[in-house]
């Protein structure tokens, strides 16, 4: 477990358990922010504003994924609708009924669609990095810079992609490719360290490939018509002008047309990975804007 201002938790949900870190106050006048990673990280990514959030007054709890970290990696369930069903149950299983949902990359697309498949659960979206996935207005192709579409394309590999994440350099390449400036050596090799536990790779390949792999089946067909309801609850989009992976200038279009109290974000200089990248600006950004989101908790 990496230490720090927080406690390590692991609570029951939809089946499985989850690894949650935990920090700041626990009566319940305090709202609950719950923090969602990305590929290829773990809850770790967001350390900073664990801290910051907390000593703000939030109740912060950054949580490992399905498959991820410390969490349960079972065979099945790498869908996004089971994953929203995993972090509704984490809510629940923190004593909690609802949540400011805040995500990066995967765990932003993940808070989006809370928004559309649990909302009585969903007091908020903050999304970073992470489109609307509704895909309507701005298809993947149109938000996918030539090298994070040469990423997706190697992800739907079969086994190629597990073995690079243990044992070469996918991760390294991953997050110079998104990055801006490149990470500290031995933040890389935490990320790698945690691809190296068992089926850890494998599970973060299988999310990845649902992204593409349910579009034309009629379980991805249901999902889509479900994230293009109108998101009725306050909803926050960040974006680094620099992101290697993601374009940020047609990034808020499906967001634009479907939530209704909408935040527009863009970080300058910022890669993909910006609570990371940008700790500062990304903290100041979510301090400014929880209150609105967090007076539906």
């Amino acid at each position: 477990m990496v230490e720090g201002p927080w406690r390590h938790e692991f609570v029951p949900a939809n089946g499985a358990r989850f690894h949650v870190a935990l920090a700041g106050p626990e009566e319940r006048t305090a709202p609950l922010v719950l923090l969602l990673h990305g590929f290829p990280q773990f809850w770790w990514a967001w350390r900073d504003q664990v801290a910051a959030l907390a000593d703000a007054g939030y109740r912060v709890a950054a949580m490992d994924l399905r498959g991820t970290g410390a969490s349960d990696k079972p065979p099945s369930g790498y869908d996004a609708p089971t994953r929203a069903r995993d972090v509704a149950g984490v809510i629940r299983s923190l004593g909690r009924e609802r949540a400011v949902v805040v995500g990066h990359g995967q765990g932003g697309a993940l808070a989006w669609a809370m928004a559309a498949l649990a909302p009585s659960v969903t007091a908020g979206v903050a999304a970073f990095a992470a489109p609307h996935p509704a895909r309507r207005r701005a298809p993947a192709r149109a938000l996918l810079t030539p090298q994070g579409l040469r990423h997706l394309a190697f992800y739907q590999l079969p086994t190629l992609p597990e073995r690079a994440l243990i044992g070469s350099d996918l991760v390294d390449r991953v997050l110079a490719t998104g990055a801006a400036t490149p990470f500290e050596p031995d933040v890389v090799e935490r990320y790698r360290a945690v691809m190296r536990i068992p089926f850890a790779a494998h599970t973060a390949m299988e999310a990845v490939r649902w992204t593409v792999r349910s579009s034309p089946r009629p379980t991805g067909r249901r999902y889509l018509a479900a994230l293009r309801r109108p998101v009725e609850v306050p909803a926050l989009q960040v974006h680094g002008t620099r992101d290697g992976l993601m374009r940020h200038e047609l990034a808020d279009a499906d967001a634009v047309a479907l939530a209704r109290d909408f935040r527009f974000e863009v970080i300058d200089g910022a890669g993909h990975y910006l609570p990371e990248e940008a700790p500062e600006q990304v903290t100041r950004i979510l301090l400014d804007w929880l209150p609105r989101a967090a007076a539906n908790v």
